[in-house]
């Protein structure tokens, strides 16, 4: 999954200086020609706060759920079609269950489950999440088929697994930052989030050759063929280590001046802001078809109190109906 950018550009070391304005809900697609990176930056307030306050999650929770929105968008915005780009974790962790829905060109939602009992057990992200796997799906809609990548979580980060992921599936060398925290802004906390990707995509087929992957039944003591990694793409991983946890959720810091911070000594590019926004794809008459697709049976279930409420588990919305509505007959 490259990250190839729009079609208008702007360097930011020939046409004009960085812009200082911050902006929020958007992804920054830009292009390091002088090390052969192409990438994209994340920043996001509003539009993660509301995600994440519509269901109240303790802090841990949050944080690990905002990483997984992050890395959604970092990811999401480069298709370039009108499809879907789902991402999703099933661990036995005490989140086992992440699931960030990307439905282009900018709406999100996201939810996660958790054990609450279980979270003062995990020490940093991986903890949280535990073992089991990272599910990521490109829906192209209709009469499309589906692409699905699968990479194993074992105990590591969503950054860990994201590099695991290029690694093994797309073999495009790919770094990732993630970043989460929260502010005091108008009197209460709200969520912030920042993330990086940076892609090595040489014109030059040769030199994306990587060194070969363990095969995971070679004889103990077998040496695997080694390469030594290209230069510009060392140099590239080297600038985004420099990147602190901070720069990326700054409010005050913009974007373009983050990218021109790391990348002006090698020139800087960047292309046209793609908006997010936190958006469900729920409405009424989605719930009233999901309801049908029910047994007579099961729906009668569901009645209480003389009718059947419906909660949205990505925005928390409430559906009420009564039993004729919901297609319950009666005795």
């Amino acid at each position: 999954m490259t990250t190839n950018p729009p079609d208008t550009d702007i360097n930011l070391d020939t046409s004009r200086a960085p812009s200082a304005v911050p902006v929020d809900d958007a992804v920054l697609p830009f292009e390091v020609a002088a090390l052969d990176l192409r990438g994209r930056l994340t920043r996001m307030g509003p539009a993660l706060d509301d995600i994440l306050t519509k269901h109240a999650y303790p802090a841990p929770v949050g944080k690990l759920l905002g990483e997984a929105i992050v890395l959604t968008t970092l990811l999401g915005s480069a298709l370039k079609f009108d499809g879907r780009f789902i991402l999703q974790t099933q661990t036995d962790g005490p989140v086992s269950f992440l699931v960030v829905d990307f439905q282009a060109p900018d709406r999100l939602r996201a939810y996660a489950r958790f054990d609450e009992a279980r979270l003062a057990e995990a020490k940093d992200s991986g903890g949280l999440l535990g073992k089991g796997h990272l599910a990521m799906t490109i829906d192209q809609g209709a009469d499309m088929s589906r692409y699905q990548g699968l990479v194993a979580l074992t105990g590591g980060s969503l950054e860990e697994a994201a590099h695991e992921y290029f690694l093994r599936s797309e073999q495009i060398p790919t770094r990732v930052r993630l970043a989460v925290g929260e502010e005091w802004s108008g009197g209460k906390h709200r969520w912030r989030a920042g993330g990086l990707l940076t892609q090595f995509l040489p014109q030059a087929p040769e030199r994306l050759r990587q060194a070969d992957l363990h095969p995971g039944d070679a004889p103990e003591g077998t040496e695997l063929h080694a390469m030594e990694e290209d230069e510009a793409w060392v140099e590239g991983q080297l600038l985004v280590a420099t990147v602190e946890d901070i720069e990326l959720i700054d409010p005050a810091l913009s974007g373009e001046r983050l990218l021109y911070r790391l990348f002006h000594e090698r020139g800087v590019r960047v292309f046209d802001l793609v908006p997010l926004q936190a958006r469900c794809s729920c409405s009424r008459d989605a719930v009233a078809n999901m309801l049908k697709s029910f047994s007579p049976q099961d729906r009668a279930d569901m009645v209480k109190d003389d009718k059947v409420v419906v909660t949205c588990e990505f925005c928390s919305s409430v559906y009420q109906f009564t039993p004729h509505e919901a297609g319950v007959t009666e005795n």
